[in-house]
């Protein structure tokens, strides 16, 4: 089989990068801003996924075969050197070594990966984390500097705070991104060498503003990583200048919440990079995707633009009933949303602001009680973390998916004790779902106290 793994044009791949290079070709201390390749692609990812070259199977088949081998032979002694040494590979000769290197299969799902994003290349990984993790190994080096959003999914904030700072010495500054003084200010001249944001921010939703901080990270000399796992095809960052968009391609991508698996995209020298033989992190940490994996998710991807458009119609729909009942939701496509307007300007037409939204209850416990009738009461939806299921899954954030941060760093994030991140599901009729999401509702307040009744009112 085949393989392509940039987007568009070949690539020279396993070449040493020079030393202290971060994988991106340039001086990561130059101020020169290069426009990406990929702001010159199809702007619309649904067009661009179906216009990357299709991977038929060995024997003719309208799916991919899967290269299950862990390991590849060659036809003569004097290959295995030349694989080794860079003169032949993947993209000459169609030649590979070992599947934590490159795999056929892996690989084909990486292009479809980087048509999605519009970027020049992608690589597909393990996990979510692994992806983070090499990504941010590999840019920002030993006793280096990031500057992050305060806000920020807890395993990352965790792996920023903490476990980089013990194994590597990276220092990590968390900003207000949406400041862009303050943005500014945390950057370290000659050390910072990422800017790293969640397109939209896990769990309060707000939305970065992606051209900005481009513009501030790359006078600065630094990269923008992007993490766009709650927007797939809603926003596409590398278009808006991000440098890199990562991914946990276990959520809205996959769909079934049966699979952990991750992405990078960005530039083919990234890759290439990141998956050299003596200092690729890729390589060397080995976040390999298993082939079967790549196979069932390239099934997948060309049905998440119609997912996503489903998704992001339930969960304005359910917010602006939310909001009607008096409840406090967040949700950017709410026009009182702060980001309202700029999701609209950065946001690809026609898919909505994303499946996701906020339900403010003011205390766990009552945050608790409503989610114990959605599940157990009304099935309206499932007690569980992640997100981009076909159903309705739903978590108190603070005392799950936010809980590696400190209650201090919580707070500053904003994310309240009652907060429920909700990932809006599309099975079942809308109607049905609505009418199951208020009895519950009602029954929960029937258990308020006075006081809580009185400080958060009563359905309409």
């Amino acid at each position: 089989m085949a393989h392509v793994l940039a987007a568009a044009e070949p690539l020279t791949l396993l070449k040493r990068p020079p030393p202290q290079n971060d994988g991106f070709g340039d001086d990561n201390g130059s101020t020169e801003e290069k426009a990406p390749k990929a702001r010159r692609r199809e702007s619309d990812p649904a067009v661009a996924l179906a216009a990357a070259r299709h991977e038929f199977g060995e024997h003719g088949g309208v799916n991919m075969s899967i290269e299950a081998s862990a390991t590849f032979t060659v036809m003569e002694p004097d290959t295995m050197r030349r694989l080794f040494t860079g003169e032949l590979g993947p993209e000459r000769g169609d030649l590979y070594i070992y599947s934590r290197h490159f795999n056929p299969t892996v690989l084909a799902l990486g292009r479809q990966m980087a048509a999605l994003e519009g970027t020049e290349a992608a690589y597909c990984t393990a996990s979510g984390m692994s992806a983070i993790s090499c990504v941010l190994m590999q840019l920002v080096g030993a006793g280096g500097h990031v500057v992050a959003s305060r806000c920020l999914y807890g395993g990352t904030h965790a792996l920023l705070s903490r476990f980089l700072p013990r194994t590597s010495g990276v220092q990590a500054t968390f900003v207000d991104a949406d400041d862009e003084a303050a943005v500014r200010a945390a950057i370290r001249p000659g050390e910072t060498r990422v800017v790293y944001v969640e397109t939209m921010s896990n769990p309060t939703l707000a939305v970065a503003d992606i051209p900005m901080l481009a513009r501030v990270a790359h006078e600065a000399g630094a990269k923008l990583v992007v993490d766009n796992t709650f927007t797939p095809v809603v926003v596409s960052p590398a278009r808006l200048g991000a440098d890199v968009v990562v991914h946990s391609v276990s959520k809205f991508i996959s769909g079934g919440a049966d699979i952990i698996a991750g992405a990078i995209c960005g530039p083919a020298s990234l890759v290439n990079s990141m998956m050299d033989l003596q200092d690729g992190a890729l390589m060397l940490l080995g976040p390999t995707m298993n082939a079967k994996v790549a196979s069932e998710l390239a099934a997948r991807l060309p049905h998440l633009p119609l997912r996503m458009q489903e998704h992001s119609r339930r969960a304005a729909e359910f917010a602006a009933r939310m909001r009607r009942q008096g409840l406090r939701v967040t949700y950017p496509g709410l026009p009182d949303h702060p980001h309202h307007a700029r999701l609209r300007a950065m946001g690809n037409p026609g898919y909505g602001a994303g499946g996701m939204l906020c339900l403010d209850m003011g205390t766990e416990e009552r945050a608790n009680r409503l989610m114990y009738h959605l599940q157990n009461t009304t099935q309206f939806g499932l007690m569980a973390v992640s997100l981009g299921y076909y159903d309705t899954l739903m978590s108190c954030s603070g005392n799950s998916t936010s809980s590696e941060m400190d209650p201090e760093d919580r707070a500053r994030a904003g994310i309240s004790p009652g907060l429920i991140r909700m990932s809006v599901g599309y099975n079942g009729t809308l109607e049905q779902r609505w009418a199951q999401f208020e009895r519950a509702l009602a029954l929960m307040q029937q258990q308020d106290t006075p006081a809580a009744a009185a400080k958060y009112g009563k359905a309409v």
